[in-house]
């Protein structure tokens, strides 16, 4: 197994949640973390899930989190885990919690070193038949993700969590208003998740959890 730390592409293009990241507050850390204590029992303590179907929500920036929250709140993004979980919080307590998470450290992953080729070749150089973009482009050659343009920092994060994401955007390409569709109208992650065999999307997933 070769160690890397996770980062991949879940994009979500800084223009489709406009309207939330022009009124997104200044998000204060110290009240985040007072409101955290609900999320530990899914995301951890620390921000870094120990169960794969679950998130770590440590490190992923700011603005990403911030605009995720915004849409599953204002049911933009259905997650039937969240179901309830921000349903009465403010923007300022969304920007709160999303300066909290941001601010702890992820912890890394490993690849599968059976699949780390395929994976890799994905990440850094697409599928040109299929018009699948490089994940680099937008989640950097590291996974570091790009938080003033809302795409997230992956690295580390779960295989098994990236893999359902993945297919969540292709059900969103398929059939308009299921899976996932929080991608602005460029459609950037349905239409590359779209172009994506099953194997891709798993040796992906499990090389980005290895990024770092």
């Amino acid at each position: 197994m070769k160690k890397l730390l996770l980062a991949c592409g879940l994009a979500v293009s800084s223009v489709q949640f406009a309207y939330a990241a022009n009124t997104m507050p200044e998000g204060d850390v110290a009240s985040g973390e007072a409101q955290a204590a609900t999320c530990s029992a899914c995301h951890g303590q620390d921000g870094n899930s120990m169960v794969p179907s679950f998130p770590k929500l440590a490190g992923l920036g700011e603005r990403y989190l911030y605009e995720q929250m915004v849409a599953i709140r204002d049911g933009v993004r259905v997650v039937a885990q969240m179901a309830g979980q921000v349903d009465n919080k403010s923007d300022q307590e969304l920007a709160d919690l999303a300066a909290y998470y941001d601010s702890l450290e992820r912890s890394g992953g490993q690849t599968d070193s059976d699949l780390v080729d395929l994976g890799e070749k994905v990440y850094r150089a697409g599928v040109a038949e299929r018009n699948v973009a490089a994940c680099t482009a937008c989640h950097g050659p590291h996974g570091q993700g790009n938080d003033p343009a809302g795409y997230p920092g992956l690295a580390g994060q779960h295989a098994e969590y990236i893999e359902a994401q993945l297919k969540a955007y292709q059900t969103g390409y398929e059939r308009p208003g299921e899976g996932r569709y929080t991608d602005g109208e460029a459609k950037v992650m349905r239409s590359n998740a779209f172009g994506l065999s099953d194997l891709e999307i798993k040796a992906v997933a499990s090389y980005i959890a290895g990024l770092q």
